[in-house]
């Protein structure tokens, strides 16, 4: 059941909602549905859908419809994890999930996962995604979803360019990859524009304003792909697209 969907301002949704403030931050609790069903998972790492097991549902389902086993998947803003661990769930053991995230807190919450769960086949990259492998400033917000790159940021973080890492060995290709970078779209593409071209893998895209979901259809058609919205709104409308090398 999709509990995320229920609107928090509807009259349901706040009374299903009223006592997940009682339960301790610091809980470790079995997810409770879906694909990662019995999953350990702490609660104040993020949103409560998370181990109710509905967070971003439109995006878990496309997930299994598209991972296989053995694949190759790149996370790139990882956050706490639950992307991650589904992932890492549908590659299976002969597959591989490297997941990329720079923020120190989600950072803890990840590995945490990961190690609760006894997870082997997740690479962890403390880094943020971009067009150049070096050093940038990172702005934090009162989210640890809301995090992004800016020249404004205070927290220094290391960049990693997808290309640069592909070309040095260090990761393999990727089959897929979920990107979720609050804003940095472009420079991610700008850093994987040969991997891109060359290896087409699909991509699992959410963006950032209107702008930004504009440059990026652009961008992507020119390469060729051809792109869908996930979930029900038109494709200009969507923030959340799925984006496939046709063949």
């Amino acid at each position: 059941m999709n509990f995320s969907g229920i609107s928090n301002r509807s009259i349901v949704g706040k009374l299903l909602r009223a006592p997940l403030q009682f339960i301790p931050s610091t809980l470790q609790i079995p997810i409770l549905q879906g694909q990662l069903r019995g999953k350990r998972w702490i609660v104040g790492s993020s949103q409560h859908g998370c181990w109710l097991g509905s967070y971003e549902y439109d995006k878990q389902r496309l997930l299994q419809q598209i991972i296989t086993p053995g694949s190759t998947l790149f996370d790139l803003g990882a956050h706490v994890g639950f992307h991650t661990l589904l992932a890492a769930e549908l590659v299976g053991s002969s597959g591989k999930v490297i997941a990329f995230e720079p923020m120190p807190n989600n950072l803890v919450y990840l590995r945490e996962h990961l190690r609760l769960n006894r997870i082997t086949n997740v690479t962890v990259i403390a880094a943020a995604v971009s067009d150049h492998t070096g050093t940038a400033t990172f702005e934090l917000n009162n989210s640890s979803f809301k995090g992004h790159l800016s020249t404004q940021g205070t927290l220094p973080v290391k960049t990693v360019s997808l290309d640069d890492l592909i070309a040095k060995g260090e990761i393999p290709i990727p089959d897929c990859l979920k990107i979720d970078v609050e804003g940095a779209e472009m420079s991610v593409f700008r850093g994987a524009i040969h991997l891109l071209k060359e290896a087409h893998p699909t991509l699992i895209l959410a963006t950032h304003g209107d702008e930004i979901q504009k440059q990026c259809r652009e961008f992507l058609t020119s390469l060729g792909y051809q792109i869908q919205p996930i979930g029900e709104k038109s494709l200009e409308n969507a923030d959340e697209l799925l984006v496939r090398y046709p063949g």
